[in-house]
């Protein structure tokens, strides 16, 4: 399986590329729905920086091209996301990740 890009929204704003700090909103889920996270929970956007390796490789891909006010949804492939390892007690080994991206901000 391969990273899917769904484009929920498109946005016109400024567009997310590698190096570029990105702020986003995000709620994480399993195939069978069950949410682990998500920042909307939190009310605190997530930042990170684009292409630097600070996230998972589904995110630095599926986040990249993305314009300020877009939303996607991103289904990430284990070895795109946290392996075979998984992030215990949150994410179990070799688990397909869904995440759905609102991209707030581009510096």
């Amino acid at each position: 399986m391969s990273l899917k890009i769904e484009d929920l929204t498109v946005g016109t704003g400024a567009e997310a590329v590698a190096g570029k700090t990105v702020s986003v909103h995000y709620t994480g889920t399993l195939t069978d729905g069950s949410k682990f996270d998500s920042s909307l929970d939190r009310n605190q956007p997530f930042q990170f920086r684009l292409g630097a390796g600070q996230v998972i490789q589904g995110w630095d891909k599926g986040v990249a091209g993305m314009k300020v006010g877009g939303q996607r949804r991103l289904t990430i492939p284990p070895e795109m996301g946290y392996g075979a390892r998984g992030f215990p007690p949150v994410i179990p080994p070799n688990s397909t990740l869904m995440f759905d991206v609102q991209l707030l901000d581009v510096k």
